[in-house]
């Protein structure tokens, strides 16, 4: 049975189901038959409230007219939950707005309240510490003074065997100090290493021994047999880390032993850092890493969080008034350092370090100084281990830079196998050694960098190694190595081996001039092919598609064979001039009307040297004929003319005369390749003289010095047979006045006393001497009078 609430509800629910209907149903059937919420609740005149359920009961009961009341419903439930969500969305925004206002201040009031909170409560949780340690109120610090007796027996213990085996270990310090400052010959930097490691060595293993100490006291004499507590071992364990720290410390400054000190600078300072940083680590690690937890667990958290804070604030404004008290001082010893450093990139880094290093170190130090405050347990470690991984890096990349300037300061050395094709290849290899081992260094810095930023967390390094693109970075950074080596390699050895080819001291036997020129644009050609080759490989590498380049250098290379059509000419001609071995280096060729030696050949141009030394540089295009001078043998052409009252029979005489003496000589003989002249006879019977026309076989190249010495000889017989050699005269003309008259010649012999004194007879005797005087005199002046042109160069022009 329905409750009475049952009823009281149902009627408004009819008359809002009614006033939704009404309001939805677009027709006029629906507003007749459903009246208005008001007519429900006021009916009209004449209207009773019997009536307006009954409407209502028909509206129900008609299905067509209930179907359409269910979806007004269902559609108005929808928009009320859409309205209704985006009010609230909008009331939402204006709450997270406002938010964001009062974000920045809450957080600075909330921070600021945190710490002020902290800190009194720290300082009361303190005071309330050492309180309840006087009146031993508290029962968990009761039993401090045990563990503290405990552990401080332990430590000292520890402390004391260290002191011990650190002076045992000063005899085998000294003795590695001493062999790393003896002078060695070879190797010196490799020596003083391998004492350093020694050396380190040796610490380690005092400190390892001092901690077995302090354990085995622990364990033995301290407490129960076996047994050993907390406190006991944080101290054995804080111990180890600290003094390995040190020893890492001593290892790079060696204080005490300059022999080990693998850092140039002076023993003042080595001992100065060395004892800042080793107070810097017994205070973080003693003092955060050890009083701080015993306080923590043997009295007090809050007396523990106190410790730590004056420890910390302590420690940094120590190191801060150290480096800034410093920061002069060690920028000079860096700008120094940098003057001295031979790489180019190490100058930069250390001067802009030299600059900014106090900046770095204090940020350091404030950085440390709030992990430890902050969250000493997971900050702490963190840091520890990006200094340890700075330090180490830092010392790999010196030392590996160190290795790689004596690698590079003694060079290679080939198998004698090399040496004798390949003569200078050693000379080449150790020539581009300092630019390889540059490119090393780079490297060794980029890693080095790398490493440090990966060690701090601003950079992930084994992630990007092990992605895509470090992948790709890295394949390809070797590939180009690989690469640029091939190619370099490939050009030294070709190099030595066209120099080995070129030098005839090196191969045993003169290359021709032939094979000069054709090593000479080999080597040339070469060159290029190996520089092309190179940068299109090493830009495929990089990631550039070369494709469009090819293609876009031969419609260059089409657009300028068209554009340049006598630069090719000159090419091609060069080509068949090289393959049909018209023209060597060294050669005496004319080509263009210029006579000259041929002292540079490439594959568009010939270079002459005429003789009066102006060198011309001439395009084969523009090369008609070419007539080279030093093919097989030459000739020297000699035609002299003789008066026409002489013998032509008589001056053949005297030119074979000439030629006879010309083969006397062993030097002009060896020369000639004909051992007789050849005598062409009467050639011409021209207007003053009567012409005969001889020849003389020669090497190739020597026709010019053999055609000028035989001349001197022809000159010098012919003057002796009293055989005149016709020559131009010439008519003096004085001149005359109106009258006709000639003035007076002004002439007057010369030497005229000394003619004079001399006897007719004398005077013919000298004016007429006979060949055989003649030849003595000639004889005598022979030697001093004989010519000296280079075999290189020596022709003449108009040939």
């Amino acid at each position: 049975m329905p409750n009475v609430r049952t009823y009281f509800l149902l009627p408004q629910v009819l008359l809002l189901t009614v006033f939704l209907l009404g309001l939805a149903s677009p027709t006029q059937s629906m507003a007749n038959a459903a009246p208005s919420s008001t007519s429900l609740q006021n009916p009209k005149s004449g209207e009773s409230q019997a009536d307006v359920y009954r409407s209502l009961a028909n509206l129900i009961e008609n299905p067509e007219t209930r179907d359409k009341l269910i979806e007004e419903l269902n559609n108005l439930s929808d928009n009320a939950d859409k309205q209704n969500d985006k009010e609230s969305s909008n009331s939402e925004k204006k709450a997270e707005d406002k938010k964001s206002e009062d974000s920045l201040a809450a957080a600075i009031a909330e921070q600021s309240q945190s710490v002020v909170q902290t800190m009194m409560s720290t300082l009361k949780g303190s005071w309330d510490a050492i309180t309840s340690i006087w009146t031993g109120s508290d029962k968990t610090t009761q039993g401090w003074f045990k563990d503290l007796i405990t552990t401080a027996i332990v430590a000292a213990a520890t402390i004391l065997s260290f002191i011990i085996f650190r002076i045992l270990a000063r005899f085998i310090f000294r003795s590695t100090n001493n062999f790393a400052m003896r002078e060695h010959s070879t190797h010196a930097v490799i020596i003083k290493v391998t004492a350093v490691i020694i050396a380190t060595i040796v610490d380690i293993a005092v400190v390892a021994l001092a901690w077995l100490a302090g354990y085995g006291v622990a364990l033995l004499a301290v407490g129960k047999v076996g047994d050993i507590a907390v406190s006991e071992t944080l101290f054995l364990n804080i111990f180890l880390a600290v003094e390995l720290t040190k020893v890492l410390i001593r290892a790079i400054f060696a204080a005490r032993n300059e022999g080990l000190r693998l850092l140039s600078i002076s023993t003042e300072t080595a001992r100065y850092w060395s004892s800042f940083f080793s107070i810097i680590v017994s205070l973080v690690g003693y003092g955060t890493l050890f009083i701080v937890p015993f306080l923590a667990m043997s009295i007090s958290e809050s007396l523990s969080q106190l410790a730590n804070l004056l420890i910390v604030l302590f420690t940094i404004i120590f190191a801060l008034s150290v480096v800034f008290k410093k920061k002069n001082t060690v920028k000079e010893q860096l700008i120094a350092t940098a003057k001295h450093s031979h790489f180019s990139v190490n100058d930069v880094t250390l001067r802009v370090l030299a600059k900014t290093w106090h900046w770095f170190a204090s940020i350091y130090f404030l950085v440390l100084g709030t992990g430890l405050l902050v969250k000493s347990e997971e900050a702490l470690p963190i840091i520890l281990l990006a200094t340890i991984k700075t330090v180490v890096a830092v010392l790999v990349g010196i030392g590996v830079i160190a290795l790689l300037d004596m690698a590079s300061e003694h060079g290679i050395t080939l198998p004698k196998a090399f040496k004798q094709h390949l003569a200078n290849a050693e000379n080449r290899i150790n020539e581009q050694l300092p630019r390889v081992f540059k490119v090393f260094k780079l490297i060794v810095v980029v890693l080095v960098i790398s490493a440090i930023l990966d060690a701090w967390g601003i950079v992930n390094l084994a992630n990007w190694m092990s992605s895509a693109t470090g992948m790709h970075v890295i394949t390809s950074a070797i590939s180009i190595f690989l690469i640029v080596s091939a190619a370099m390699l490939t050009w030294i050895v070709l190099a030595s081996w066209i120099e080995h080819r070129l030098n005839p001291e090196d191969s045993g036997h003169m290359p021709s001039a032939r094979e000069k020129t054709l090593l000479t644009i080999f080597r040339n050609a070469v060159a290029i092919t190996i520089t092309v080759m190179t940068v299109m490989i090493v830009l495929s590498e990089v990631g550039i598609n070369i494709g469009p380049l090819i293609a876009g250098a031969g419609v260059m290379g089409l657009a300028i064979g068209f554009g340049a059509q006598k630069l090719v000419q000159d090419v091609i001609t060069g080509i068949f001039i090289q393959l049909e071995n018209a023209i060597n280096t060294g050669d005496v060729v004319t080509a263009d009307g210029i006579t000259g030696v041929a002292e540079k050949l490439t594959i568009r141009s010939l270079g002459l040297r005429d003789l009066s030394g102006t060198f011309h540089i001439i395009p084969f295009s523009s090369v008609g004929t070419v007539s080279n001078y030093m093919r097989e043998f030459a000739y020297h052409l000699g035609e002299y003319g003789v008066a026409y009252r002489e013998d032509t029979d008589q001056v053949i005489i005297k030119l074979r005369e000439a030629f006879a003496e010309l083969m006397s000589d062993d030097e002009l003989r060896s020369q000639i390749l004909d051992d007789e002249l050849e005598v062409h006879g009467v050639t011409a019977l021209a207007d003053s003289s009567v012409n005969i026309r001889v020849r003389i076989k020669t090497l190739p190249g020597s026709q010019w010095s053999i055609g000028r010495a035989y001349n001197r000889l022809v000159k010098r017989h012919l003057d002796a047979a009293g055989i005149e050699i016709p020559f131009p005269h010439l008519t003096l003309y004085f001149g005359e006045d109106k009258e006709g008259k000639a003035p007076a010649a002004p002439l007057r012999m010369v030497n005229e006393l000394e003619v004079k004194e001399l006897s007719h007879g004398e005077t013919e005797q000298e004016e007429q001497p006979d060949s055989h005087s003649h030849q003595e005199k000639g004889d005598k002046r022979s030697k001093s009078a004989k010519p000296n042109p280079k075999y290189k160069g020596d022709f003449d022009d108009g040939e």
